[in-house]
Order: C-alpha cells, then structure tokens, then sequence
C-alpha cells in the first residue's frame, strides 16, 4: 500500500454536484470557453461598505485571537436581539451557538443529536449535504419526495406516515434550496400537528434564505408558529445569503441549552470558534441597516420573472415560479429521450445538463443531485445580461434537439 487506508466511513458521503459543476465550469472558462456559470448559490451583491468597515476595524483593534467556541458575546447578543426582532424568539446566550457557516451548524445538530439508526425526514427536493450529514452521523435519510403537484412541499399527510418509532428529525428548508418553495404559516402547522404527537422528533429548521421571500409571502419559521415545539427545534441561520456574505462563513443557531452545549462540544474539538474579524463583521450586518436586505430581495424577484418566462419558452422545458430563495427548478421532462445534434440520447438530466455545459457553455446542476428528477437547478444570483444570455443559449440548445 503506498497511501494510508481510507476510512470506510469516507464511502458515507460523496462530493457536492453542485461544487463539482461549478469547478468543472471554472475550469472551462480558464480553458479559454464562455462560460455563463449558474450552478452556485452566491449572491452576485458584494458584502455591505459598513459590513467591510467594521471587519477593518475589528483588526486595527487586536481582536485577531481566538474566540470563545460558542461565538463572541457581541455577536451572540445581535443574534439574540435578531431572532427576538424579526422571528418573536426568546433564547439566552446559552442557547445560541456561532459556526462557521450555517452548514457547520447543521452538520454539528446531526452529530449531537443523533444515534446510531435514528431516521431523518428529508423532504425532497434538498440541499445536497443534508443526506450525507445524516449518513455520517450514522442516521437514515427518511426521503419523502415533494413533486410540483405539492408546490415541492412536504404535506401532513406525507409527515404523518413517514414518521416512525425511529424518527429523530424532521429537517425544514424554506425558502428552499433548490426549488425556491416556502413554507407558509398554515403549511407549518399543519406540519406542527403531526409533530406535536410525536414528542421524541426533533425539527432542523434551515432558514438560511429568510429575507429572500416573494409576493408579498411573509416569511414563517415552526419555532415561532409553534411555540409548544420550541424547545424541541433547532433553528438556523447565517449571513451569507441575505447579506452577501458567503466567504465570511458566520452561520447561527438558536435551540434548547443542552442541545447547544454538545454542539458546542462538537465544534471546539473540530474548528474552535469562527474566525473573530469574520464575527466582528456579522455584528454589523445584523445590528446595522437592513433596507438594503428588502432591495436586494426585490431584484431576485425580477430576475425570477424574467428567468421562469424565458426557459418556459424553451421546447420540453416546464419551469414552476418560484416563491423565494434565488433558484429555480425546471423540469426537463419534454427533453428526454431526444437526441442531440451530434447523436446522443438525452437520457436523464445529468445528461441534459452535461449537453447544456458542453454545448452551449451553460452550467446548472442535474434534479437527480437534489432528490428529484427529472429536473435541474439554476441559480438566478447572476446580472440580468448574464441571465438573459444563458436562457437563450438554453432555449436553442433545447430547439437544436430531436
């Protein structure tokens, strides 16, 4: 043997589709092709200037050492003062935990709160890494396929027969990724109804894409829909999407203490705390103004509009409207089984994206990624030029097929 041997847990978990196109698109457009990439979740905002002048001055100060695991008291205070402000939450500082991003936060509640066989409710679509967090915490996904016939969410109905005595979790992502659909106020107490027979069942509520919300739709997390689930839910968020933030890594969580404090255990054997000027920046963001948040939302909607109108123009292409997040999710039904100009079968989505990719220099990711084919994702965070461009190349890509 010339390396060390891999851990058979390694075989748990695979490499995100979506970081795999999104590297493979960087390549090509280094390789010298036009490349319109939309296969990543970035807002195409930069951070905030009193965001970026509070990070400055955070290092001209000193504040360059570690941290207390669990987070800086400044910042564990504005998330404390947030979730009071715009979700009616209560929660002590010991019932609050920074990460480096929210992704961390999850992955840390999985670990902490689960045993060896415990179920996780996965409705589906989902974001990649939340099956192989449950695998690698040696749980089972639980997968509960939510078609476009449910606006791609999951129903009481749906809830109530994939729950068993096994159940440990029932992860939430609204908005969510990769359909952009939001669970309104009375989908989550349908939801709350069923839980509330359930007392061991915990709820993951990813609420990373609060602030991008459509249509008027006001925003609902179950914590506060349901307070007799409070203490049983661990809601999370972050700063990356709202704010722009995606490379400054800071995500949070509110949840019970004792739920904190293991993974709070977890993440100081693994990363410490995040890093200080990063923190020092999310006070900013979330004690700062947030009238820029709304405007920001308002031009996803736009490109939302324009996104969903010109890929429904597209020959075998059938685009829902999305009601928040900046995704959508088309299906690519009518292109399957068709052939391409140089005479091969499109024969599942991965294929139609791969097509898109090296013919037309278009990157999205594959439904079968998310749980759900056959369809595929588009982040529509990029400039309306941009978008208006790649959908073009899509609907002759899609014209091109027989």
């Amino acid at each position: 043997m010339t390396h060390p041997e891999i851990a058979a847990r390694m075989d748990r978990i695979e490499a995100s589709a979506s970081a795999e196109m999104s590297q493979r698109a960087r390549e090509m457009k280094e390789a010298g092709r036009d490349i319109i990439a939309l296969s990543s979740g970035q807002p195409d905002f930069p951070t905030a200037d009193h965001v970026i002048a509070a990070a400055h001055r955070a290092a001209l100060d000193g504040q360059t050492a570690y941290t207390t695991v669990s987070g800086t008291t400044a910042l564990k205070d504005a998330v404390i003062a947030k979730f009071r402000r715009e979700n009616g939450l209560t929660y002590t500082r010991d019932q609050v935990i920074v990460g480096n991003g929210g992704k961390q936060v999850i992955f840390n509640a999985f670990m902490a709160g689960t045993e060896v066989g415990d179920e996780c409710i996965l409705p589906a679509p989902f974001y990649i890494p939340y099956i192989d967090m449950v695998r690698f915490a040696r749980g089972v996904p639980v997968v509960v396929t939510c078609g476009p016939e449910a606006d791609f969410k999951l129903t009481a109905e749906h809830l109530a027969k994939a729950i068993t005595p096994k159940t440990r979790w029932l992860l939430i992502n609204s908005p969510n990724n990769p359909t952009g659909a939001v669970y309104e106020e009375r989908d989550l107490k349908a939801l709350a109804e069923v839980l509330l027979d359930h007392p061991r069942v915990g709820v993951i509520s990813d609420d990373v894409y609060e602030h991008i919300c459509f249509d008027g739709l006001r925003f609902a997390t179950m914590a506060r829909v349901e307070p007799r689930l409070f203490e049983r839910t661990v809601t999370v968020n972050g700063v990356s999407k709202a704010f722009s933030m995606t490379g400054w890594r800071i995500g949070y969580a509110g949840a019970h203490k004792d739920m904190i404090k293991q993974m709070n255990k977890l993440q100081g054997l693994v990363t410490v705390g995040a890093c200080s000027i990063s923190q020092a920046a999310a006070v900013a963001a979330l004690n700062g103004p947030q009238d820029y948040v709304a405007e920001r939302s308002k031009s996803f909607e736009e490109r939302r509009d324009l996104v969903v109108s010109m890929l429904n123009q597209a020959p075998g292409i059938s685009c829902p409207m999305p009601k928040g997040a900046f995704y959508v999710y088309p299906s690519c039904a009518g292109v399957i089984g068709k052939t391409t100009p140089d005479g091969r079968v499109i024969e599942t989505d991965h294929d139609f994206v791969m097509y898109l990719l090296e013919g037309e220099g278009v990157a999205t990711v594959h439904g079968g990624a998310y749980g759900v084919s056959p369809h595929f994702r588009i982040s529509y965070a990029s400039s309306v030029a941009e978008l208006t461009e790649a959908c073009q190349r899509i609907q002759r890509a899609c014209a091109a097929l027989r």
